[in-house]
């Protein structure tokens, strides 16, 4: 069996495991090895903005996950896609750069976790950040590796949306990630120059050129090693042989919220009924291992177009999609530089709550489901997610093969509250929708349809027709309780040299897309780990 000695161990170069990797590397006198169970993410379409519709269901860079049948949502499979490649999901994501409500975080700490409130993480979010565009309030960072893009072209059914927005009292937000989040405006990209910008390229492929950082890809973790109560390594396998990696200081898990559970439970730390059950000796009894799984749970409008404007248009004649790519090549703007939401809200859904907890995605393009291909007709999608949802699920072992994935339980609209919020959502995009500016856009409602009427009716279709929205986190909380995983040093509780570092770390949702908080818990568990602290927002 061989065997790799380094300083760290990194498994899994996500969002947040090619920024740990690239800070910890910047020290010459450590060794550092990054472990990816997919490929180099040398698939072109990885690096066109559009490119998500091509990678969304691509086994070859994706883990194409499905959730077991729930109830709630009508007992259906749901796909739930994330990134195996170098970057992780930031390779395939929509793009989105979104940091959350700065409570989000501030709630974080008055769940007993220090130097986790926002004026803590928010100097971690600027480290990061390369904005290309405004610094509004000084929020921003300049000088970061990622870089953060406004949207800049204008079609004209989102300016019809923001405008029909704040006509039923949204106000206009130029800059979601500002002092507020609350309103309407264009969301923020982690592009450069019509190229997606992944943590992977804007991390990690600088880094790699140190001697000391060694990256493997094509390997399996399948469990981590041990010496009593401290972690000494991973065992992986890669390219049908098994390797023994020994790390001298830490192993750090970013794996994200399936993978970093699915691995600390093949090692024998979670539930001890479930190890028990499924035949593994139990390490550490830590019952919160896989359970507190959150998402957010979006539905969708889909309306046919009175204008052949869409992307859908694109996609249905030659000449336009050779026209399209041509103006991609040569001057990198169009149809496929489009995030997955081009114009965003940020709402409450009714007046008498303090902050938002509703967010709209609105882009020029509509399909029955994301991975299906677009619709054979002129379409636009509005669709609506709560942003902090009180259903809770769980990941659990399937068998103690590594190669065969988890069970995703994710137990969607069990909680009364989400159930009311969805519908409230719903009829919010109704009323947008039924605003002149919007109308004299939309020959008909495909989906749901006039039919979809009554709150029954409406959350009947949000069983049936709803879906992730790829935002999984939560299954190893950070934490003080019984139901906590790893402490506020993102340390596994009862182990030694173990940390955990990426979305299953949140003890709640921030409130918008992960990918930008997955990073910020990367650059903040870096320099835990060094011994550093950022001085305070």
């Amino acid at each position: 069996m061989e065997t790799i000695d380094a300083d760290f161990i990194v498994v899994g170069a996500g969002s947040a495991g090619c920024v740990v990797a690239a800070r910890l590397s910047e020290d010459p006198n450590v060794k550092v090895l990054l472990l990816e169970a997919g490929g180099r993410d040398s698939n072109p379409w990885i690096h066109i903005p559009l490119g998500y519709g091509k990678t969304i269901a691509d086994p070859s860079v994706n883990w194409c996950y499905h959730t077991e049948k729930q109830a709630g949502t009508k007992n259906r499979e749901m796909l739930w896609p994330r990134g195996k490649v170098l970057g992780g999901s930031s390779s395939i994501n929509g793009l989105l750069y979104v940091r959350g409500q700065h409570q989000d975080f501030d709630h974080w700490r008055q769940l007993g976790n220090r130097g986790w409130a926002w004026e803590d993480v928010a100097p971690y979010f600027q480290r990061s950040e390369g904005r290309i565009g405004a610094n509004t309030a000084g929020l921003h960072g300049t000088d970061g590796p990622l870089s953060v893009s406004d949207i800049t072209e204008r079609h004209p059914l989102c300016e019809a949306y923001i405008d029909a927005a704040t006509e039923i009292g949204i106000p206009r937000n130029q800059d979601f990630n500002g002092p507020v989040q609350e309103g309407v405006g264009y969301y923020q990209t982690t592009s450069k120059n019509g190229r997606r910008m992944s943590a992977a390229r804007a991390f990690l492929k600088p880094a790699m050129k140190r001697a000391n950082l060694r990256v493997e890809i094509n390997a399996l973790a399948e469990r981590v090693t041990f010496e009593g109560r401290r972690a000494t390594g991973i065992v992986f396998r890669q390219n049908g042989r098994s390797v023994t990696a020994r790390a001298s200081r830490e192993v750090v898990l970013c794996g994200g919220a399936i993978n970093s559970p699915h691995l600390l439970l093949l090692s024998g730390i979670g539930p001890q009924a479930h190890l028990a059950e499924m035949g593994i000796e139990t390490r550490l009894h830590l019952p919160g291992v896989g359970q507190n799984l959150q998402d957010h749970y979006q539905t969708r409008f889909a309306y046919r177009c009175t204008e052949n404007f869409t992307v859908n248009d694109i996609m249905m004649s030659w000449p336009k999609m050779v026209k399209t790519g041509l103006q991609y090549i040569f001057t990198r703007t169009g149809a496929l530089t489009i995030s997955a939401g081009q114009v965003g809200i940020f709402a409450r859904s009714r007046p008498e709550l303090e902050l938002p907890d509703v967010q709209f995605h609105f882009i020029v393009f509509s399909s029955d489901r994301p991975a299906e291909g677009l619709h054979k007709f002129p379409g636009f999608t509005q669709n609506v997610c709560q942003l902090r949802p009180e259903s809770r699920g769980e990941i659990r072992l399937k068998s103690v093969d590594p190669a065969t994935h988890a069970a995703i339980l994710p137990n969607y609209l069990s909680a009364e509250l989400d159930q009311r919020t969805m519908i409230d959502g719903l009829k919010m995009c109704r009323a947008m929708a039924a605003r002149p500016v919007m109308r004299r856009y939309i020959e008909s409602e495909y989906l749901a349809g006039s039919h979809v009427q009554s709150d029954d009716e409406l959350l009947d279709y949000a069983r049936g027709f709803g879906g992730t929205i790829y935002h999984p986190c939560g299954t190893a909380k950070m934490g003080s309780d019984p139901m906590a995983v790893v402490d506020d040093a993102l340390r596994v509780r009862g182990v030694d040299g173990l940390r955990v570092a990426d979305a299953s770390i949140m003890p709640t949702l921030v409130s918008g897309n992960t990918n930008a908080a997955c990073i910020m818990i990367g650059e903040k568990v870096s320099d835990l780990i060094r011994g550093r602290e950022l001085a305070r927002a």
